[in-house]
């Protein structure tokens, strides 16, 4: 499908940037345009055809899972030319690509500024081709880490032009493209981690399994995504941290949360979470199983390799999550609980070449929208924040605290106003920025806060239903408790009222119990 046929009313709104899901002008519209494509004449409507330029471009994503691959033929090269240096260079070719060259092409081709329009989105999301190009990054992923470990040990790699085995520094440049490989690769789980399919959450744990970092299915999914923006979740930033104070806290505070929630779970079925029912468990034990397996085959020489990839593979992951949400805060409701999390708590960037290569990951502020939505119908909003480069621009500034700040801080301040209570800020420092803001510590503590409490408009006014049946008004998951929800604990049977009010949907995890729906 290179492009896709509509019909469109002459006159619709022609702001795809306009989100239905937060939007209310844009919902109206949206109902408007159903309702006169109904009605609309021959002559009321013309054809359209949308092409997805972007097509075949997301087969470039499979680059970072082929870069110890694409270095070889540099290698033999080089060294078939006497230049020990640059072979040993050229094993650093995917971190170049990753630090330098997408950054570099973020700035030379800028935005990327495509929407589908709405009439496209249930075909483009349904294309089989797009899910194809994250399932084949996982072989590729699999396949490099197993020639590194041969690297790692090998004593005759004449084939590529050495006498005997690899140095240090170009074992540490494998090291680091199979660590990119694998962090990247906890992008591809991200994207497959969010489908109902059994056989995609399934392969999202395979993809965490190099890196060790299994837990991430469970704790962004049901953790992250309900937490986001707000001072509970390790996962989001706060202003005035650093990355390297937030890296310790956020994968701590991850691997705890996502215990908890499967313990939680387990719990209500009357199991100790110490099972292979749990999810954390049978993730971990994957990465055992890849990690015995390997160092069986080569000998415990690559166990020290093995670790220092995966931590620098998570680290890759955790910079992104430093980015994504740093000193954004969802605000408390009138009911005690914080505000549904909209365009405005996520850092965004439409910068083409990192769209391509993290599979939409920077439209983020659609992706906590809709996060069970494919990543080729993902939207650019212009009403979210917007960072100043791409991700990957963004990740090298990270590493440098000074220079984040400098670039950050006043664009967090401006978000708000120049209100920066409403920030969500580092405990530790809090008195000291607040004050350097002209902020009384004790007044923000109090009063200050209480101003900010908005409506709570999500809550349903009556939850009861005639047919035993709850729609979740995020992604449309159905609660019946004709069925129950077994795996979560509730047998058939189970009546709404007995349903733990922090339960939340088990589907998109972002939508609490009260603002289900119910069927009427």
């Amino acid at each position: 499908m290179s492009s896709t046929e509509y019909i469109r009313p002459r006159g619709a709104d022609e702001r795809p940037d306009r989100d239905p899901t937060t939007d209310p002008a844009a919902r109206d519209t949206a109902a408007q345009d159903t309702a006169a494509v109904g009605d609309a004449t021959d002559a009321a409507v013309e054809p359209y055809a949308w092409t997805d330029a972007k097509r075949y471009l997301w087969l470039l994503g499979l680059i970072p899972a082929m870069g110890l691959f694409l270095s070889m033929p540099f290698v033999i090269g080089f060294n078939g030319l006497g230049l020990g240096w640059a072979a040993t260079a050229a094993w650093f070719l995917l971190p170049v690509l990753v630090y330098v060259a997408i950054p570099l092409g973020d700035l030379a081709v800028g935005a990327d500024g495509q929407n589908p329009p709405d009439e496209v989105m249930d075909r483009l999301e349904a294309d089989p081709f797009y899910r194809w190009c994250t399932y084949l990054y996982i072989p590729f992923q699999y396949a490099s880490l197993i020639v590194a470990c041969y690297l790692w040990t090998a004593q005759d790699l004449s084939w590529l032009g050495y006498d005997g085995g690899l140095g240090i520094a170009a074992s540490i440049g494998v090291a680091w493209t199979v660590a990119i490989t694998g962090g990247i690769g906890i992008n591809t789980a991200h994207e497959l981690g969010h489908k109902i399919a059994g056989s995609e959450k399934w392969l999202s744990k395979v993809a965490l399994a190099t890196t060790g970092y299994g837990h991430f299915f469970i704790e962004h999914n049901r953790g992250h995504h309900a937490r986001v923006a707000t001072p509970e979740d390790p996962a989001s930033s706060r202003f005035g941290e650093s990355f390297w104070a937030f890296l310790p806290r956020s994968v701590v505070g991850s691997a705890r949360s996502a215990w908890h929630l499967e313990s939680e779970r387990l719990g209500r079925l009357g199991k100790s979470p110490w099972t292979i029912r749990n999810d954390n468990l049978n993730a971990w034990l994957m990465t055992v199983v890849l990690f015995g397996g390997l160092i069986a085959v080569f000998g415990w020489e690559v166990a020290p390799w093995l670790l220092v990839q995966a931590v620098f593979g998570f680290s890759l992951l955790e910079v992104v999550n430093y980015l994504e949400h740093y000193g954004l805060k969802r605000q408390k409701t009138s009911a005690g609980r914080y505000q549904r999390c909209r365009p405005e708590h996520s850092w965004n960037s439409d910068h083409l070449v990192t769209n391509i290569f993290l599979y939409h990951l920077q439209r983020h502020s659609d992706h906590h929208a809709n996060p069970m939505r494919r990543y080729q119908v993902l939207r650019s909003f212009e009403q979210a924040p917007q960072l100043p480069s791409g991700y990957a621009t963004m990740m090298v500034l990270a590493y440098v605290p000074p220079l984040w700040r400098k670039v950050m801080d006043k664009r967090v301040l401006a978000h708000y106003d120049g209100d920066i209570t409403r920030a969500n800020i580092q405990p530790s420092k809090r008195e000291k920025i607040l004050a350097r803001h002209g902020v009384d510590a004790a007044a923000a503590g109090s009063t200050a806060v209480a101003e900010k409490v908005v409506a709570d408009t999500d809550i349903a006014a009556d939850q009861t239903s005639p047919t035993g049946e709850y729609v979740c008004p995020n992604c449309g998951h159905h609660y019946s408790e004709a069925a129950g929800e077994p795996r979560e604990g509730f047998p058939p049977g189970t009546p709404w009222s007995a349903i733990p009010t922090a339960w939340r949907c088990s589907d998109c995890g972002v939508r609490d119990k009260v603002d289900f729906l119910p069927v009427k």
